[in-house]
């Protein structure tokens, strides 16, 4: 499917003003209900956040009513896009409070509840901060890494015989391995942990930037070398203005797996050898066994990686605008 039909494709969570009125009015309602059954439903246990969760909760269902009686058309196209998500998340909530904070059914200290969540987010911020900071640093300075170096030799590879004859065998036997298996040896070798990390992480990059980099120039039809040779092109000339471009959408297909991969060994590396990040903080919730400081941890990690590739959807959006319409997804 090109950018065009995926815009015009009818979609439950991509909804038009017409149809964001009456759902921003089901969701307003939703919230306001988990307000009521927060407020009036006594708790199990002693929670010290339920007027904040319930504060919310009249938030959210103000904010939704507000955008349908108020909200021009633009504004209701892009709330209504939010509209079915907030409908799911106070039925989820509803779910989850009930569960734990009213009934006691979901064992403590395993299951938190939403109050003890937000306890967290109130009480400990300074240290999630801190931790989410340099999580998010280390992430990207190893990001950036591997994806500079596999991206340059995924060029290299899709354009010279000489350099894919010596680096292929090398990117086949060290690529495949999970990036998760070098940290003993990585932790051994370089001078410090945050190092290390880094290395892990640029690691678990570089495999499939490479990779599909040198996929997409070689992927490439030998016709449009063809007609930039005909108007006298030299090789450099074919390099940055034909590969290259040609070759972006499978440079960030790469560059999505490569997110994925080099987040999940950055909560390996944090958990083994930094003093400070989102997986350092899991490791120590867990010693603890505070497992709602552990949940607001995931949370707050699901959040910056979603954020993430949010990030890099727009720069692909951005940078593929002229191919749009011709390039499938």
């Amino acid at each position: 499917m090109s950018f065009a039909e995926a815009e015009a494709a009818p979609n439950l969570f991509r909804a038009d003003a017409p149809r964001a009125r009456p759902l921003l009015v089901v969701a307003g309602v939703a919230w306001l209900a988990l307000a009521v059954f927060v407020f009036a439903v006594p708790d199990a246990q002693d929670l010290e956040r339920t007027e904040l969760f319930g504060g919310i909760a009249v938030a959210v269902a103000a904010a939704a009513v507000l955008a349908w009686r108020f909200g021009r058309t633009k504004l209701l196209s892009g709330v209504g896009r939010l509209a079915p998500w907030l409908l799911f998340g106070a039925l989820a909530l509803a779910a989850w409070e009930a569960l734990t904070a009213k009934t006691d059914y979901l064992p403590l200290p395993f299951f938190a509840a939403p109050q003890a969540i937000l306890e967290v987010y109130t009480d400990d911020w300074p240290r999630l901060l801190d931790s989410l900071w340099h999580s998010l640093w280390l992430l990207l300075r190893g990001y950036a890494i591997g994806g500079a170096l596999g991206f340059t030799l995924g060029v290299g590879l899709g354009c010279s015989r000489t350099i894919s004859y010596w680096a292929q065998p090398g990117l086949r036997l060290i690529g495949p391995l999970p990036a998760a298996a070098w940290v003993p040896l990585a932790f051994f070798v370089f001078p410090t942990s945050a190092s290390a990390s880094v290395f892990l992480v640029a690691l678990a990059t570089f495999f499939p930037v490479a990779v599909l980099t040198w996929s997409g120039v070689a992927s490439v039809a030998s016709a449009y070398y063809d007609v930039a040779r005909t108007v006298g092109a030299k090789r450099w000339f074919l390099v940055r203005h034909v590969s290259i471009p040609a070759a972006l959408p499978h440079v960030f297909v790469g560059l999505f797996m490569g997110l994925g991969a080099s987040f999940a060994v950055l909560v390996v590396a944090e958990m083994l050898g930094v003093k400070s990040g989102l997986g350092w903080y899991l490791q120590w919730a867990q010693g603890w066994a505070a497992y709602a400081n552990m949940y607001a941890a995931l949370l707050l990690m699901a959040v910056m990686c979603s954020a993430l590739i949010t990030l890099l959807f727009r720069l692909r959006d951005r940078l593929l605008a002229w191919q749009q319409g011709m390039v499938k997804w």
